[in-house]
């Protein structure tokens, strides 16, 4: 498929997406929205790709909606407006529940609806010298598409205040209220990441989408009895699916996995995201 807003490339099973207008810090509009859509989509059905990092070029990650494009959707007819709002709620909701492991590779800038799509992804890995900044407010906008993700990752008290005050922080900052996985410098930002997608690998596709589903249906609920007998029942279930029995199997056999084996033996040993674009 072929994008006006982005790249996109497959290196040993690692689905990278990288947005694609640097010279405007990869701000989004109804065109990347869809493309991004449609690029999780096509990667999430790739079985070969095993993890996804969402990136951007130039010299930050994404700033947030185009102001021109929000402009133009606020003239629209209310029930257009709403749509367009739907989309870009539907891509947050796609990365959220990508059955694949999603990695934001942060550096530079990350605001307003750039810092949803961080919170919507799995882990978040950021270099020193990113900053981040909700400043939905000083536009007399709200982070409503992002707010549930965006809360979920850093509580409701920093929401709150980020929210409200629209003040920039620090990626230590980011790191201290849980917005990000990890921090690193620049240079060893891909290097971190590479780290983390040689551990991702090692896991079961299939436990791993269902790990993600199962955080998502149990955050948050109360330890019922329907709730325990539901744990029961997912780990019977997994246990005597087909990738558990080989994941038990390989674990006494002393061998690796059959979903392993399948991988490139490049991969198997480190994992690679591509070293930091900074088109101009």
């Amino acid at each position: 498929m072929k994008y006006q807003s982005l790249l996109v490339e497959i290196k040993n099973n690692i689905g990278i997406v990288w947005m694609n207008r640097p010279k405007l810090h990869n701000v989004f509009d109804e065109t990347m929205i869809s493309e991004l859509i449609a690029a999780m989509r096509i990667l999430n059905d790739d079985t070969a790709v095993r993890a996804v990092v969402l990136a951007g070029t130039g010299s930050s990650f994404c700033t947030g909606g185009d102001l021109k494009w929000m402009q133009r959707m606020a003239e629209c007819p209310f029930e257009q407006n709403h749509a367009d709002a739907m989309n870009f709620a539907t891509l947050l909701h796609t990365i959220d529940t990508l059955q694949k492991p999603t990695i934001a590779r942060v550096h530079g800038h990350a605001f307003a609806g750039g810092v949803g799509l961080v919170a919507a992804c799995d882990f978040a890995v950021a270099a020193f010298e990113a900053e981040f900044c909700l400043s939905e407010v000083r536009l007399g906008l709200i982070p409503s598409t992002i707010g549930p993700y965006v809360i979920r990752a850093m509580g409701e008290r920093p929401a709150r205040r980020y929210f409200l005050s629209a003040e920039l922080f620090t990626a230590a900052e980011a790191y201290r209220i849980g917005l990000l996985s990890d921090i690193a410098s620049l240079e060893e930002l891909d290097t971190r990441i590479n780290e983390l997608l040689g551990h991702l690998i090692q896991g079961g596709p299939v436990a791993q989408a269902l790990s993600k589903e199962w955080v998502r249906t149990v955050a948050g609920a109360p330890m019922t009895p329907d709730l325990i007998k539901e744990s029961a029942t997912r780990l019977a279930t997994v246990r005597a699916s087909e990738e558990g029995r080989e994941g038990i199997r390989s674990f006494i056999e002393k061998r690796v996995p059959a979903w392993l084996g399948k991988l490139k033996k490049t991969t198997a040993k480190k994992a690679a995201a591509p070293k930091g674009r900074r088109k101009k």
